[in-house]
């Protein structure tokens, strides 16, 4: 499969990159950023199916993801001129003399190759170790084999207690299996972690219902009597399992450079110099697979130095060399938060350390400091990596430490030292995988950047890994504060106060009427503004739910909302009415049609499977809804803040691999909350199965059917800036399924900002995922409760709001072009195109002069 932007010309130098993964991704996106495409034609081989994918979390491809929600970017880097991406192509030789490669599909020259296939897991030589008791966790294509394996499996078993070791052992628990380590060393992670550091993470991970097995050296392996195989250790303990996942460390992938003749390091791996350059000046390497100073990084933060490093040599940039890399580590690995800074081991000579340990709940700290006592030099943190930011910026910025170091892994209290982010030099780096900077932060706040969603999009920090994404919040935070620009978080001039203030002081008060909201908690002008009237009508409604229409309500509402309808560019109005999960009869179909011949309006399916009417004018609106209405359809709130659609495919009634009844549950899901007001637009959709026709990961709230039941997925979106749904629970029941929406719904809607998607809002919420967890399943706030009432509050007092204006002719009134007179607006015209009305082509006065 070919990705190609255009035809290669020939005029042009060929710039090939052979391996296509997160660093050769990086890379790219480098090269396009700095106009390569312009002197170079760019060709990069990969020989799996899919995109680069993120392999830093691997494992949530079997908790539902597929390889196009964990691929990086949205494609669209790859139709850039002058950049074809050539997939599912192994490359199966280097030609140095005549600058070739060979691939499965024919020869291609280069004038500058870049080698970038990363590495290979190894598998010690253990006989019997095939087929499934051979398996390897590394790509997509071994995950979907391991998930095939487990179908048929009880317990699996990972050998290898490292960082992937562990995450395959996740995995394995993530499909149902009773899983187990094995790890040759005598304590899990040995190249991060000191011995008390594997006790602890041991402890924890034990407690979660893993077992692992330390100082084991399998000899072989046996069918076994009650398992399919049977792990003989040397000191004669055998452990039987279905399965056997090798994770025991990787290998360069050096061999298409072995053959082609390149320097190679001493234990394998491309050699490079600090420009990445190898023995052949027309070869370059990076990643993975190249050796620096003998040296093999095998972390993504690394890589992406190395690629930055190509890309700026490559087009004549100043370069900064690459000098090694920190290998520090913050992870949570089987929900257990581990971390490892700098010289974690006390190599340093006359290095000192300090050390917490908490048996009670198998916490554990080490810091490492010099000598003199003058720097902080590495640390273990097993249990709480609150401590990762503050210690990793005294490691790597050489501030000195308090006079107690001590202080800096003891529970944090009121004495507890704190590094404030002012104290960071510009040049501390903020965020690793992409090297962003203190300094790059301030510059782009500088430049106008107030919102952290577009910081992260135009500096990329915390889109990598995200480790650093609460550091990245408390310097941006801080830096706006320090410039004056988010002291004042009030609504406006007439309210001190946040949104999520006044949807409390609402709740809590039964404050109805904007009068009473600002009688309690205004100031100034009664009257209000623009910002805080639309605010105070979507926290009211989003509260009681009470006709928008109403006289006291309807000052507050915005155009769209005032006459239930969006406006269009001509000063026309669309009309949307709700078709629940895109079912609808063909009597329906038929009024539909009537309805836009009638009154000529143009009619567009739209991506959520509703049909747009669009070119009503103002006077129009009641009669065409007072005829969808007679017809059984009701209003779509498509100019609300609001439930919008239920997107769905057949399911189960319909489709060969339905496994369950989509429809259905769109159905439900749709109609329990229509009419729900929020701070912004609500998307959903329900899939009958995993090939996710519906789309449901990129919705607010995504629902994918299992055997089991159903799949929640939650706080996704589209728009300017996509984000894909993370899985929130598994195979649920239907009842289940909907109280946990019931939830998060209501939890957003009482503490989101103002027009804050939920993906924004779920990306700013300390704790992340695993905290709104907390608060929806397991009722941390104690709040499951209120927050189901309240959602069936709304629920009961929904009516269909064109309904409730048609039945009052004062209502009605405000539906006319001109307040005494009932004539059409002169001023809107219409021409026909492709057999539909489309506002007429507005001519322009010093064109309509000319003519």
């Amino acid at each position: 499969m070919n990705i190609a932007s255009s035809a290669p010309r020939q005029d042009r130098p060929t710039l090939i990159i052979i391996g296509h993964g997160m660093v050769s991704h990086h890379c790219a996106e480098q090269l396009v950023a700095h106009g390569a495409t312009a002197r170079y034609d760019i060709h990069i081989f990969g020989e799996e199916r899919s995109r680069a994918y993120d392999r830093v979390h691997l494992s949530e491809y079997l908790s539902g993801r597929d390889a196009e929600s964990m691929a990086l970017g949205d494609g669209s880097l790859y139709t850039t001129p002058g950049l074809t991406l050539h997939l599912n192509a192994d490359v199966l030789e280097i030609d140095r003399t005549r600058q070739e490669i060979l691939t499965s599909r024919g020869r291609h020259r280069y004038d500058h190759l870049i080698l970038a296939t990363g590495s290979y897991p190894f598998v010690p030589q253990i006989d019997g170790a095939a087929d499934n008791a051979r398996l390897v966790y590394r790509t997509l294509d071994d995950l979907d084999t391991i998930r095939m394996a487990a179908r048929n499996a009880r317990r699996g078993v990972v050998v290898g207690g490292g960082l992937l070791g562990l995450e395959a052992a996740n995995a394995l628990r993530l499909l149902g299996l009773e899983a187990h380590i094995v790890e040759f060393a005598p304590r899990l992670m040995p190249v991060q972690l000191d011995p008390q550091g594997g006790a602890a993470l041991k402890a924890r991970i034990e407690a979660l219902g893993v077992q692992v097995h330390l100082d084991r050296a399998t000899h072989a392996i046996h069918p076994g009597s009650t398992h399919r195989y049977g792990m003989h250790f040397a000191d004669g303990d055998v452990l039987e399992t279905d399965l056997i996942v090798f994770s025991a460390g990787i290998r360069p992938r050096d061999e298409l450079a072995r053959t082609a003749g390149l320097a190679l390091g001493k234990r394998g791996g491309i050699a490079i110099d600090s420009l990445c350059r190898t023995s052949d000046p027309a070869i370059s390497a990076m990643g993975e697979c190249a050796a620096w100073n003998d040296a093999v990084f095998g972390l993504v933060a690394p890589g992406y130095q190395m690629a930055r490093c190509v890309a700026a040599r490559l087009c004549d940039m100043e370069a900064s060399p690459f000098e090694g890399a920190d290998m520090s580590t913050k992870l949570k690995l089987l929900g257990v938060d581990v971390g490892s800074i700098g010289d974690a081991h006390a190599a340093t000579p006359g290095a000192r350390s300090y050390r917490y340990i908490d048996e009670i709940t198998a916490s554990y700290r080490r810091l490492v400091i010099s000598e003199d006592g003058k720097r902080v030099l590495g640390a273990v943190l097993v249990g709480d990596n609150s401590y990762y930011d503050t210690l990793s910026q005294y490691v790597s910025n050489g501030i000195a430490p308090p006079a107690d170091p001590a202080a800096l892994i003891l529970p944090q209290g009121s004495a507890t030292p704190t590094l404030g982010v002012d104290a960071l030099p510009a040049s501390a780096t903020i965020c690793s995988c992409h090297n962003v900077t203190k300094g790059a932060i301030c510059n782009a706040i500088d430049a106008g950047c107030t919102d952290l969603g577009e910081l992260k999009a135009c500096t990329k920090a915390a889109t990598g890994c995200g480790g650093c994404a609460a550091l990245l919040k408390q310097v941006f935070d801080h830096e706006l504060t320090a410039r004056g620009v988010a002291v004042d978080k009030s609504l406006c001039e007439h309210f001190a106060l946040t949104r999520q203030e006044l949807y409390a002081c609402v709740r809590v008060e039964g404050l109805e009427t904007f009068e009473q909201v600002h009688a309690r908690h205004g100031r100034g002008n009664a009257l209000g503004c623009d910002i805080c009237k639309p605010i105070v009508g979507s926290v009211l409604a989003s509260c009681w739910n009470r006709p928008i229409q109403n006289p006291a309500l309807v000052p507050l509402q915005d155009t769209n909302d005032t006459f239930m309808a969006n406006m269009q560019k001509n000063g026309t109005y669309s009309v949307v009415p709700r078709i629940p999960g895109g079912e609808i009869t063909p009597d329906g179909l038929i009024a539909i049609g009537q309805i836009a011949r009638k009154y000529q309006l143009y009619t567009k399916i739209t991506g959520g499977q509703r049909i747009d009417l669009f070119g009503a004018q103002l006077h129009e609106l009641p009669e065409i809804w007072a005829e969808l209405i007679e017809a059984g359809f009701e209003t779509g709130h498509a100019y609300g803040k609001s439930t919008r659609t239920v997107k769905s495919c057949v399911g189960s009634t319909w489709c060969r691999y339905g496994v369950q009844d989509s429809v259905a549950m769109a159905l439900h899901i749709e109609h329990r909350y229509k009419g729900l007001r929020a701070p912004h637009k609500l998307k959903f959709a329900v899939s009958g199965c995993t090939r996710e026709c519906a789309e449901a990961q990129s919705k607010d709230i995504g629902v994918i059917a299992t055997e089991q039941g159903w799949n929640l997925y939650v706080c996704g979106n589209g728009g300017m800036r996509p984000r894909h749904a993370e899985l929130f629970a598994t195979d649920l029941d239907d009842a289940t399924l909907i109280r946990y929406i019931d939830r998060l719904l209501m939890f957003y809607i009482s503490t989101a900002d103002k027009l804050q998607r939920t993906a924004v809002w779920r990306e700013s919420l300390e704790g992340g995922l695993d905290y709104l967890k907390a608060v929806v399943i397991d009722d941390s706030l104690g709040l499951a409760g209120q927050l189901e009432a309240q959602m069936q509050l709304i629920v009961d007092r929904y009516e269909c709001e064109w309904a409730n204006a048609l039945s009052d002719p004062e209502k009605l009134k405000r539906f006319r072009t001109f307040v005494n007179d009932s004539r059409s607006d002169p001023d809107i015209r219409f021409e026909q195109e492709r057999g539909q009305p489309r506002p007429a082509r507005v001519i322009p006065i010093a064109e309509e002069i000319a003519s």
